[in-house]
């Protein structure tokens, strides 16, 4: 096949693939089957390795998520992304009313209502049809450039118009909308059911899973959570006729493919308006998403720019919220959980009851402070609230109800799975099992350890960690790499090659990047994206485990609270032993995200020497090691190069004296490709 037709077959396999994402993610009309989709999608990813001369970066093949990023860069938005009024009731809605009608007329005007999405807030833009960045509102004016972690998105156009959408006429120049990224509830149950399995803390909700998952800056992370978007905001467009209204803004934008909110409609007075609240009301539980409410917004953009905006949000738009869904029930026990890092969670185990179209038999209690508080009894009819957690809460008890003297919960004095003492910090509401050995929190562990986030431990499933400890064989994280294969054979339901592809998970689990190895060992308060910051702040364990309350305080998104859970962690004797045993096990205790190819560094040792102007010492440090260099701190024989920048002293002086190539920072960057970058 000559480079012609081979370019051509490229380009039609791309036209397909996105031709389908539409038809299967936007409009629910899927034409192929699964099977059939992944089968050009690895045609085409087979082409673009072969070939990577014909890679574009509107490639589909793009979807499946990059190399990981170190951290998001910091963007200005071109038009703040203010936040919403809320009303909640009619007469404040009338209210809203009465001002537009004060500046616009009486009649004058009409509404676009639409769903309001319980999702993150993001910002697209697009120039000369290509997705150029996608952020996320950050503090209104400015956000996080989150374009890797947007593009798994399938629903969001890489390139528009999109093959199909039926979009007539001259696509514009620049185009940029604002929407709201979200996982489905039914994706949602399935991420909460694997956490839950590898004995993870659950996502709250679907929106704080958005929002997590947002956060990865390893996008091939992302997206495996398969987020989904809604678009409902129009913010620039130029180079073709400019719309006029809302109603008219969210018509083409489906003809250039995006996927909007449905269920929105035009209304003419404040009455169709009520009629379309209640219409979304009574369709809510059926939706495949989760909204909170109904946003209504005055439709002609004249209108808009007339009734103007404050300096928290427009004038011209109000949130309508739903009030949360409740019911009433019995409170038939209270069951008491012990997770991971030993806290004792209260569970209320209530007679089935229908709640927002789902049947619920657990709520939480959250702590023995709130148990206190609702004053709640075995027994009692209580009242249950769903607005967004993953189970309902217990809201409110109804004494009048209470049959008899009913005993108060006593809250344990003793750990309910392996009996030895807990405790109650006067800082905290949480109860703690003091015994680091406790079943509950060591398989717990053992389960976030191996996850596919941490050490990504293949085919270390639930039912084989019980084994591990029930038996005795793991007694610590570091008991995973002593194991040996007839250990594994000994086991239920484990033949010799479940036991040998079990080994080999183990082994291979020692050379995952350090982000991963920090993340694994489930420091309090440290998820997946605080563990990257502090991967590529401090390169080491070594260096990490060192690190001083002032050192991680002043790293821009770690608070005090997350440099005490780190500091606590390190300075137990429990987490010295642990990591030692690791270090001795092979574990890689700074492994980095390294890239594949050749490149000027790799199996270099490099010295860094005075101020760098672009990179602070860390980054760059970090820097180092994905291109496969190892950074020292002292020049010798040994050394390849020397980057320096001003103020360098006798390391630069030893260099010249050794005859060591030199570098500025500029030719650091210029070899790596990067001088644009930063």
């Amino acid at each position: 096949m000559d480079a012609t037709a081979l370019k051509k077959k490229i380009e039609s396999l791309r036209y397909e693939i996105e031709r389908h994402n539409r038809l299967y993610y936007n409009d629910a009309k899927p034409e192929v089957s699964d099977f059939e989709y992944d089968r050009m999608m690895r045609e085409l990813i087979d082409f673009e390795k072969k070939y990577p001369e014909f890679l574009t970066p509107d490639s589909p093949s793009r979807r499946v998520g990059g190399a990981p990023l170190k951290e998001f860069k910091t963007v200005r938005h071109s038009v703040p992304m203010l936040s919403l009024d809320n009303t909640y009731s009619r007469e404040e809605l009338a209210d809203f009313d009465e001002r537009v009608a004060k500046v616009l007329g009486t009649g004058k005007y009409s509404y676009f209502v639409e769903e309001k999405i319980d999702g993150v807030s993001i910002a697209l833009v697009y120039e000369n049809g290509f997705l150029k960045l996608g952020a996320t509102r950050g503090d209104g004016k400015r956000g996080d450039d989150i374009t890797e972690n947007i593009r798994t998105i399938q629903s969001i156009p890489l390139k528009i118009p999109v093959p199909g959408s039926g979009f007539k006429g001259t696509p514009p120049t620049l185009l940029e909308v604002r929407g709201e990224a979200y996982i489905p509830t039914s994706q949602f149950e399935k991420i909460n059911e694997e956490k839950g399995r590898m004995g993870e803390e659950l996502f709250a909700n679907p929106r704080n899973a958005c929002a997590g998952s947002l956060k990865l800056l390893d996008p091939t992370l992302v997206a495996a959570r398969k987020l989904d978007a809604l678009i409902h905001g129009f913010v620039r467009y130029e180079g073709g006729d400019h719309p006029e209204s809302q109603s008219q803004a969210m018509q083409l934008l489906r003809s250039l493919g995006f996927k909007t909110v449905p269920n929105s409609e035009k209304c003419e007075t404040l009455g169709e308006v009520y009629n379309k609240i209640d219409s979304i009301a009574t369709k809510r539980d059926q939706l495949p998403y989760e909204i909170d409410g109904v946003v209504i917004k005055v439709d002609a953009f004249a209108d808009q720019r007339s009734l103007g905006m404050t300096s928290k949000s427009p004038r011209w738009m109000i949130a309508y919220k739903y009030p949360a869904a409740q019911a009433e029930t019995v409170l038939e026990d209270i069951k008491i959980q012990v997770g991971r890092t030993g806290v004792l969670t209260p569970v209320a185990v209530l007679k089935p009851v229908q709640l927002a179209g789902t049947t619920v038999s657990r709520a939480s209690l959250h702590n023995q402070d709130e148990i206190e508080r609702l004053d709640v009894r075995i027994g009692d009819h209580v009242f249950i609230e769903k607005s967004g957690e993953i189970i309902p809460q217990v809201i409110s008890v109804d004494t009048g109800k209470r049959a008899g003297d009913l005993p108060k919960f006593v809250f344990p004095k003793k750990c309910p799975v392996c009996g030895e003492s807990v405790l109650k910090h006067s800082e905290e509401v949480a109860v703690r099992c003091l015994n680091p050995l406790c079943p509950a929190q060591l398989k717990g562990a053992i389960r976030h350890f191996a996850g596919r986030e941490a050490m990504d431990i293949e085919n270390l499933g639930i039912s084989i960690i019980d084994q591990l400890v029930d038996k005795g064989l793991v007694q610590s994280l570091a008991d995973l790499y002593t194991l040996k294969q007839k250990d594994l054979e000994a086991l239920e339901r484990m033949g010799a090659k479940s036991a040998k592809n079990l080994m080999e998970g183990i082994e291979q689990s020692k050379k995952v990047a350090f982000a991963r190895l920090i993340y694994s060992l489930g420091i309090l308060d440290v998820g997946v994206h605080t563990a990257y910051i502090l991967a590529g702040q401090f390169g080491s364990m070594a260096r990490l485990s060192r690190a001083s309350a002032k050192e991680l305080e002043e790293i821009r998104e770690i608070g005090p609270v997350t440099a005490q859970s780190i500091l606590d962690f390190f300075a137990r004797s429990s987490t010295k032993k642990l990591l030692r045993r690791l270090e001795e096990s092979g574990v890689a205790m700074d492994q980095a995200e390294q890239t594949t190819g050749e490149n000027p560094l790799r199996g270099k040792t490099i010295v860094l020497t005075g101020t760098l102007e672009r990179l602070e010492r860390s980054k760059a440090e970090a820097l180092l090691r994905k291109f496969g260099a190892h950074p020292s701190g002292s020049v010798s024989k040994k050394t390849d190069i020397v980057v320096a920048g001003p103020g360098a002293g006798s390391k630069l002086n030893k260099a010249r004296t050794l005859g060591i190539r030199i570098w500025d920072e500029k030719q650091f960057l210029k070899e790596l490709g990067m001088e644009t970058e930063l």
